[in-house]
């Protein structure tokens, strides 16, 4: 079939889909196929079982050096990449230490000589304009230069953009292709989508899969999957682009002759277990295993599940237990080995160890680690009784808070990353029926203490998965309902850090339940926070609130910092601080993070009421808490809080500390944060006058807030972003932007102050609105700040001829 499909190549794409179970070869015959290949065509793979390839920009980069190294030309490619890349990274300057494929890429390396010692803005238009000196080759420059696509990178949004990068390397591989085809080799596509979705559809996670390989055409893309491609279901037209490739296992004489390789030489018996086998490699080196343990004779096998049984009649007794109770730890190690079986009176010493690692079912991972064979545990646990099981959740439990105790006081532990063992321990906690709701959410807690948002997304996986399993099976409902609420707590809060509102909301419906339990309160102020991005700030308010009056715990002083947060941004900053005082006098030893989110929010107050120097003392007493309490989020913010402040006192170092910011918060993934970082750069750049800097980093804060739903925060960016217009002199589009800032902030019934501040900058520009005047009198009466109102005015106006009066 691999011939035929690489004989057979044409204009349109081309895809051998190869089908088989968990275990069959399909990685193996990849590389079978990819050494088969003739010299004449290219090959690269990519393998989608590593996490940073399932990202369309690390994917495409590895692609294009494989490519790339067997004489491939990615000019366009390249140049794309690179503004893509500087798109990303606004802070800095292209050069070759920083500039992705450099020096691989023989335009950009060309560019980036002709222009040393001058700084290189990676524009599209400016990265074309430069090819003109640097390629000698009159047919590949005119090429770059009359390319459509390249000429439109510079009006796109990042999406876009990341949609035009993957066009350009279909369209250079497909050029190459004319003159010697290639071979796409793509490994573990399950693991881009895990979950298929009703219908054949999955998640959108690989969606920027089909459309690049929709887009080759001249070669042939060879698939590995468990399942056939369900993609039809997108667009009839797959169905004649496919080849589904079923793999059933090996054939009776492959099986025949691996038995005779591993000593199994009888002819009945080698019949025998290469009929049970199926040909699936996992039953025939269990078989192989049989063999070693006791190569005398047995009984014939018929079914696979016969030669598990088979294979564990075979096995001593005291070993088949102990399988039987490891088969319940998802991983284990020579101490997990020990307090299980000494648990149950069984043997644990040195050699025992070594003969249960010695199968080919247990997979070695790293530094002294194993875990099972899927098909292995689920043919050991069959003979545990529920009693039994629940039994070893509960002492794996107990050891990995064990583990956890120990390796977050720093103790060496081989192996173990540091917030793992809490992971696990909700595993076996909630598997055990001994881990209440609230027990969840400390364990959580405990990980992100650890700066492990990772571990804390597993746990979220588990208990849905735990959910899935548990219906329908008799479990007690309430108990259920507290993990589900645990779950969607913990869900919740994390796509509030990632900046995904919409998301945070579908998650929390509004609810007239008491909030007394941790559980019900931090859910109810997650849906609250969700509902304050997105602009519903009078309901988020009211949420804050019953949590503030209805709760007596600790989840109580995060409430107050809510409602004091809320209350600022509606323009009472003097009854938030006055809130922010009370919430910090009952604020428990151990609740640092929350001492710094208040220290925080006065800083941010200090600083929309212009009083720079108090704000910035503020911020440096928040970072301390931080630190103490060793919140990652609450630092990564600080950077943030500190680019917005040095945009308005110090413009120069501002444009450096967002440049870390970013680094930090796309880690993080916080899509709001990223969005703020942006707009304090922009706001930066528009004050140094690099205004065509300045447009681009608007235009990524737009994105990032709009991808939030951060309504207001959007608005904001929008405000400063009429000042860039007003310096270019566009006046028409200063006041659409003012006006719309405007009115969204009366919307989301948010910053007051700001409106007082848009209606004195349109009338010092001479662009004032009667619907502005308006907007501004009715915002008036909210605003009570600190001290003297009249000195807020005076910095307002002071702040204002930052970028009012400011001449270019």
């Amino acid at each position: 079939m691999y011939d035929e499909e690489l004989a057979g190549v044409a204009d349109g794409p081309r895809i051998l889909n190869l089908v088989g179970v968990g275990g069959i070869g399909k990685s193996r015959l990849l590389q079978q196929l990819r050494a088969r290949t003739p010299d004449t065509c290219r090959t690269a793979r990519l393998d989608l079982q590593l996490p940073t390839l399932r990202q369309q920009e690390d994917a495409l980069a590895v692609l294009r050096m494989e490519y790339g190294a067997q004489g491939v030309k990615f000019d366009r490619f390249d140049i794309a990449y690179a503004v893509l890349w500087q798109r990303v990274h606004p802070q800095l300057q292209m050069d070759r230490r920083n500039t992705p494929f450099a020096d691989e890429s023989e335009v950009l390396s060309h560019i980036l000589d002709d222009a040393m010692g001058l700084p290189v803005f990676g524009t599209a238009a400016g990265l074309v304009r430069l090819t003109k000196r640097s390629i000698s080759n009159r047919q590949r420059r005119n090429r770059i230069e009359a390319d459509q696509t390249l000429q439109e990178l510079d009006s796109l949004t990042n999406a876009e953009l990341g949609h035009a990068v993957a066009y350009l390397f279909a369209q250079e591989l497909c050029d190459a292709a004319r003159e010697r085809p290639y071979v796409l080799f793509v490994d573990a596509y399950e693991a881009m989508v895990p979950t298929p979705l009703p219908g054949g559809r999955s998640f959108a996670s690989d969606a920027w899969v089909r459309d690049l390989l929709g887009q080759l055409h001249g070669g042939l893309t060879v698939l590995a999957s468990r399942e056939p491609l369900p993609w039809a279901a997108y667009d009839p037209d797959w169905a004649g682009v496919i080849r589904p490739a079923p793999i059933g296992g090996l054939p009776m004489d492959a099986r025949l002759e691996l038995l005779a390789q591993a000593g199994i030489v009888d002819i009945p018996r080698q019949r025998s277990i290469a009929e049970a086998s199926a040909g699936v490699p996992f039953y025939l080196h269990l078989a192989v295993d049989t063999h070693v343990q006791d190569p005398g004779p047995i009984e014939d096998a018929g079914t696979t599940e016969e030669i598990v049984q088979r294979f564990l009649q075979h096995v001593a007794p005291d070993e088949v237990r102990i399988l039987e109770l490891l088969s319940i730890a998802r991983t284990f190690d020579l101490e997990v080995f020990r307090t299980v079986g000494g648990t149950f009176d069984l043997p644990t010493n040195l050699l025992m160890w070594e003969s249960l690692t010695a199968y080919s079912f247990a997979y070695p991972l790293s530094q002294g680690w194993y875990r099972l064979h899927q098909l292995m545990i689920a043919a050991l646990q069959r003979h545990l009784s529920d009693a039994v099981n629940q039994q070893v959740h509960a002492l794996l439990r107990q050891h990995w808070e064990g583990l956890a105790d120990r390796v977050g006081t720093g103790a060496e532990e081989a192996g173990v990353a540091r917030s793992s063992p809490l992971r696990e321990a909700v595993y076996h906690g909630v598997h055990a029926a001994n881990l209440a709701p609230e027990e969840i959410l400390v364990h959580a807690d405990r990980a992100l203490g650890m700066s492990s948002r990772q571990a804390v997304d597993g746990m979220v996986e588990d208990l849905r998965d735990f959910l899935a399993r548990s219906a329908g099976a008799g479990r007690d409902g309430a108990v259920l309902t507290g993990i589900r609420d645990a779950a969607d707590c913990l869900e919740a809060e994390a796509r509030l850090e990632r900046g995904d509102a919409a998301g945070a909301m579908a998650l929390t419906p509004v609810r007239t339940t008491p909030v007394r339990s941790p559980v019900a309160a931090r859910l109810a102020l997650a849906g609250a926070n969700a509902r304050r991005i997105a602009g519903e700030s009078s309901l988020a308010a009211q949420i804050f609130e019953r949590v503030w009056d209805g709760h007596d715990g600790e989840t109580r002083a995060f409430a107050g910092f809510c409602l004091a947060d809320i209350r600022m941004w509606q323009g009472d900053f003097a009854a938030a601080f006055a809130l922010a005082e009370q919430v910090e006098g009952i604020c428990a030893p151990a609740q640092g993070v929350v001492r710094g989110d208040l220290k925080r929010l006065m800083h941010l107050g200090h600083r929309f009421l212009m009083d720079f120097d108090r704000s910035a003392a503020l911020l440096r007493q928040a970072e301390a808490e931080y630190r103490t309490a060793g919140s990652a989020i609450g630092l990564a913010n600080i950077r943030t809080n500190r680019a917005e402040l040095l945009a308005f006192t110090d413009p120069e170092a501002a444009v450096a500390e967002a440049g870390a910011a970013l680094e930090i918060q796309r880690d993080l993934g916080a899509q709001h944060e990223i969005g703020k970082v942006y707009t304090a750069m922009a706001i930066a750049q528009t004050r140094l006058g690099r205004l065509d800097r300045a447009e681009l980093s608007f235009r990524s804060a737009n994105v990032a807030l709009d991808l939030a739903g951060y309504r207001s925060g959007r608005a904001r960016a929008d405000m400063y972003r009429a000042f860039l217009h007003l310096r270019r002199g566009e006046h028409a589009r200063t006041r659409q932007l003012l006006m719309h800032a405007a009115r969204e902030f009366e919307t989301c019934q948010v910053y007051p102050l700001l409106i007082l501040a848009i209606h004195r900058a349109a009338e010092r520009t001479g662009l004032g609105d009667p619907e502005l005047t308006a907007m501004a009198d009715r915002a008036r009466p909210a605003v009570k700040p600190l001290g003297d109102p009249e000195d807020v005015r005076l910095r307002t106006e002071d702040l204002l001829s930052m970028f009012v009066e400011v001449t270019p």
